[in-house]
C-alpha cells in the first residue's frame, strides 16, 4: 500500500531565469499523462531573493515540510559573493542525503555513444559540500573548506546504492573514491563501502580512483552500472555521464531522504528538480528544453507509486526527440519549446 494519497500536493518551485517556461509546461504534460497530483507554487532562488529578501522564504521550506513532495526548476546562485545555493541549502534542511541521477541513451538525441545506462548515486550532504569553510586571516588572503566524511553518511548512501540496484536489477555497483591520497576520509568512505558489499553478494562490487573513472566513462561507459560516490566527486561525475547522453538537458535526478532501506531517519521527503542551469540568455524566448524537468517529473510519479503515468510520459517523450521538427534546436532539431511540448503531448495521445 502506498505511503501517499491518492493526489498528493507537491511543491512546485519554477525557478529562475527558464525555470517558469519548463515548469508550465512540465506541468502540462504530467496532467496529460494521468498524473494525480495537486501542486503548490511556491518560490526560492534569486527571484526569491529579489522579491522577498530571502532566497529560501520560510515559506517555501513550510510548503515542503508539509507537502514532502517538491518539483523543482533551476536555481540561480551567485558566484563567489552572495548566498549560498539554495539547491545546498535545501538538501541539508530536509536531509536530502541521496541524490539519483539516471543517464540512459535516448535515441534521436546527439550524442558520441549508443550504449549509455548508468545511475550515479551520489552522497548529498556531507563532504566539501557540509559548509564549513572560512578565511584562515584577516586579510583573507588565505581560506580552508573542510570536507566531513562520516561512518553513518557513508554507509547509509553505500547501503541506498546496493538496494536500488538490487531493486532495479542493476549488477554492478562501483564506489568512486580518492583513497590512494586521502587515506582517513576517503579511506573510510571506502571501507564502509567494502563492508556493506558483502551484505549484497549476489551483486558485484568494485571500487575505482575518481581520476581513473573519469577517463573510463568517456573510454568505455559500458563498463558501469551504478556508480556511489561522495559529494564533490558525485556532483562532477554525475554531469559528466550526462555528457554520455547528450548534456544535461536531458537528464533528471531525485534528492531522497527519510529512512530509506532501514538507512536514515525522520520523514521521507523527496525532491525532483532539473540539473541545468538558468539558462538566463535564452530565458522568454520560449526555445527552453523542458525535457530534463520533464522526465524529473516522471520520477516524481515513480515514487508516489504512479508509474504507468510516468511510463506514458517517458514514451511520449521518446517519441518527440526522434523527430526533427518535434526535437528541440539544443538537441539539432527545429522545435521551440511549444513546438516540442505539443509533439510530446500528441506522441501522448496516439
Amino acid at each position: 500500500m502506498s505511503q501517499f494519497s491518492e493526489c498528493p500536493t507537491v511543491s512546485l518551485i519554477a525557478g529562475d531565469g527558464i525555470g517558469p517556461e519548463i515548469a508550465d509546461v512540465t506541468v502540462k504534460l504530467v496532467e496529460a499523462a494521468g498524473g494525480r497530483v495537486q501542486w503548490e507554487r511556491v518560490s526560492a532562488g534569486m527571484g526569491a531573493a529579489e522579491q522577498f529578501g530571502d532566497p529560501l522564504p520560510a515559506a517555501t521550506v513550510e510548503s515542503i515540510k508539509k507537502n514532502q513532495l517538491a518539483l523543482k526548476g533551476p536555481l540561480g546562485t551567485p558566484i563567489g559573493a552572495g548566498f549560498r545555493s539554495v539547491n545546498v541549502a535545501l538538501r541539508q534542511q530536509f536531509d536530502l542525503y541521496a541524490n539519483v541521477r539516471p543517464t540512459v541513451t535516448i535515441p534521436g538525441v546527439p550524442s558520441r555513444y549508443s550504449n549509455v545506462d548508468i545511475v550515479v548515486v551520489r552522497e548529498n550532504t556531507e563532504d566539501l559540500y557540509a559548509g564549513i569553510e572560512h578565511y584562515v586571516d584577516a586579510r583573507r588572503s588565505a581560506a580552508e573548506s573542510i570536507a566531513i566524511i562520516t561512518r553513518f553518511g557513508s554507509e547509509r548512501i553505500i547501503v541506498y546504492a546496493f538496494e536500488y540496484a538490487r531493486r532495479h536489477g542493476r549488477k554492478k555497483v562501483t564506489l568512486v573514491h580518492k583513497a590512494n591520497i586521502l587515506k582517513l576520509s576517503n579511506g573510510l568512505f571506502l571501507d564502509v563501502g567494502r563492508e556493506v558489499a558483502k551484505r549484497y553478494p549476489e551483486i558485484q562490487f568494485d571500487d575505482m580512483i575518481v581520476d581513473a573513472t573519469a577517463m573510463k566513462l568517456v573510454v568505455m561507459p559500458e563498463r558501469f552500472d551504478v556508480i556511489v560516490t561522495m559529494n564533490l566527486f558525485g556532483d562532477i561525475l554525475s554531469d559528466l555521464t550526462a555528457g554520455l547522453i547528450g548534456g544535461l538537458g536531458v537528464a533528471p535526478a531525485a534528492n531522497l531522504g527519510g529512512n530509506l532501506f532501514g538507512m536514515g531517519e525522520g520523514g521521507s521527503c523527496a525532491m525532483f528538480e532539473a540539473v541545468h542551469g538558468t539558462a538566463p540568455d535564452i530565458a522568454g524566448k520560449g526555445i527552453a528544453n523542458p525535457t530534463g524537468l520533464m522526465l524529473s517529473a516522471a520520477m516524481l510519479l515513480d515514487h508516489i507509486d504512479q508509474r504507468a503515468a510516468a511510463d506514458r510520459m517517458r514514451a511520449a517523450i521518446k517519441v518527440a526527440l526522434l523527430n526533427d521538427e518535434t526535437r528541440t534546436r539544443d538537441l539539432g532539431g527545429k522545435a521551440d519549446t511549444k513546438a516540442y511540448t505539443e509533439g510530446v503531448l500528441r506522441a501522448l495521445k496516439a
